[in-house]
């Protein structure tokens, strides 16, 4: 099975809990009070899951084809936090 094919497996896979695929991003803009500059991150794509933990979303990403098409690189998971007052 080729990566994409792979990735669009693990899509299907998980698909009642994707919120979000989401997809790949693009170069960073900084935005402070002293102005606008291009800065680099380590983020390279992203995809909303729900999950009863940030535990239980980390274990739906081990394997995931991601590793096979960007060998050496890795998943972070965080939570979505609810807005204060909301």
């Amino acid at each position: 099975m080729n990566c994409m094919a792979a990735w669009h497996a693990w899509a299907e896979k998980h698909k009642a809990d994707i919120v979000m695929m989401g997809g790949p991003l693009g170069k960073t803009k900084k935005v402070s009070p002293t102005g606008i500059e291009d800065i680099s991150n380590a983020l390279g794509a992203f995809t909303v899951v729900r999950a009863a933990s940030p535990e239980e979303a980390a274990k739906m990403f081990e394997n995931h084809p991601h590793f096979a098409i960007f060998p050496g690189d890795s998943v972070e998971v965080m939570p979505v936090l609810a807005i204060p007052g909301t």
